[in-house]
Formats: structure tokens, C-alpha cells, sequence
């Protein structure tokens, strides 16, 4: 009897040895699990961090690109008009002469509001957009609309910046490539997404072609980073479209 309960004894010493060893290492491996977790995670944060202030450099260096051009060729164009006005006017020109510095003035009152680093650091989406609307049209680079439907909704302020600077980029690339005359973008607002469609009329592109600097890749890992889904659809001579797709 003695014999059986020692053997017993060691076999409960050792069963309950195995448990606490496997507990110390599944423990051991929870943890380590965790520690890697929480790297993971300060890394996705550093990167989304860093991409965020990277992002906002851009929209700050595209903006302050479109105030040079806007200073030199444009505002600079009415005040050389204004000179040359008023260089041979007479009473019945000063008219004409205001109409031109006061054409200047709109001019230089928009692009206040652009070069204001607090608005840019603050971007509120369907400012930002309309600004750039209203930009197009007023330089008469292509006609375009903004046009809002459903419940607006607060937008978290760094998607804000990541939303504004994909459609910044297809702004650019509609502009400078596309040929288009029209520029279509929509915020159609529900309760469980944001979708954004900015559409132009132009050259278009077929699936086969290789669409150079449309930076595709890059805009889809922007919005990757805030969860959103994006998608171009395009056909030859009948124009681009991009969708992004944001959950609210």
C-alpha cells in the first residue's frame, strides 16, 4: 500500500510538474505574443503617424506649387493689366482700371486662405475640396462641381487629410494629363459610409495601358491606412472616375 500511494505521489508530483511547466510556457509564449503585438502596433502607429506629417508636407508643397503659379502668372497678369490700364486712361477707363484691381484683390483674399498654415494643419474635407473647386473655375483650368447629398458627418481629422490628398493627386493628374473639360466631384453621405466620386471627361485609359504617374499604388495604400477602399474605373476616351469608399 505504501509502495502504490509513493508511486501515486510521484505520478501526481510529476503530472502537476508537467502542468505548471506547460503553464510557465504557454504563459511565456502569451507574452511574448503580446510584446510582438504591442510592437506591431507602435510601428503601425509611428508609420501612420509618419504618414500623416508626410501627407501633410505634400498638400502644404502642392498648395504653395499652385500660390507660385497663381502669384506669377495670374495675379501677376491683372497687375500688369492694371498698369498698362492706367498708364492711358482717362476718366471714363478708372472704371475699367477697378474692375481689374478689384479682380486682383478676390485673387489674392482666396489665396489667403490657402497659404494659412493653421487652415491646412486643420483641414476640414469639404473646404478643402471646395477650395480647390472654386480654384479650377476661377482660372478657368476646367470646369468643375462639387455637389454634397445625406447628413453631413464630422470626418476624424487626420482621415480628412489622407482623403483630401488622393483627391488632390487625381485633381493633379486630370489637370495635367487627362485633356478633360469637366470635372465632376460628389460627397454622397450615409450612415455607414462617406463615398467620394471625382469623375472628368477625358482621354481616359483601357485596362491594358500602363496609366504613367496616376501613383495608383500609392493612393490605395494611403487609404489602406484609414480603412477606406478606393477604385478607379476608366474607359478610352470616355474619362476616369475614382471611387473611395470611407465607414463612418
Amino acid at each position: 500500500m505504501q509502495e502504490n500511494g509513493g508511486f501515486i505521489l510521484i505520478v501526481s508530483t510529476g503530472l502537476i510538474l508537467i502542468i505548471v511547466i506547460a503553464l510557465i510556457i504557454l504563459f511565456t509564449t502569451f507574452q511574448n505574443k503580446k510584446n510582438i503585438l504591442v510592437e506591431e502596433r507602435k510601428r503601425t502607429k509611428e508609420e501612420f503617424e509618419r504618414t500623416i506629417a508626410e501627407t501633410q508636407i505634400e498638400i502644404r508643397e502642392e498648395t504653395l506649387r499652385n500660390i507660385s503659379w497663381e502669384l506669377h502668372d495670374n495675379i501677376g497678369q491683372l497687375l500688369t493689366l492694371a498698369k498698362i490700364q492706367l498708364q492711358s486712361a482717362t476718366a471714363e477707363d478708372i472704371q475699367e482700371v477697378s474692375k481689374t484691381i478689384t479682380k486682383g484683390l478676390t485673387e489674392v483674399r482666396a489665396l489667403s486662405k490657402l497659404i494659412n498654415p493653421e487652415a491646412m494643419s486643420t483641414i476640414d474635407l469639404r473646404d478643402a475640396v471646395q477650395l480647390e473647386i472654386d480654384r479650377f473655375n476661377r482660372l478657368n483650368f476646367i470646369a468643375s462641381t462639387l455637389e454634397i447629398s445625406g447628413q453631413e458627418r464630422d470626418i476624424e481629422q487626420k482621415s480628412s487629410i489622407i482623403i483630401f490628398r488622393i483627391l488632390q493627386e487625381f485633381f493633379s493628374n486630370t489637370i495635367k494629363h487627362s485633356r478633360a473639360s469637366q470635372l465632376k466631384v460628389s460627397l454622397a453621405y450615409s450612415n455607414a459610409e462617406l463615398l467620394i466620386i471625382a469623375k472628368d471627361n477625358g482621354v481616359g485609359f483601357s485596362s491594358e495601358e500602363k496609366k504613367e504617374g496616376i501613383g495608383l499604388i500609392n493612393i490605395k495604400n494611403r487609404a489602406k491606412l484609414i480603412g477606406a477602399k478606393v477604385q478607379f474605373n476608366s474607359e478610352k476616351n470616355k474619362g476616369t472616375a475614382l471611387e473611395i469608399h470611407y465607414k463612418l
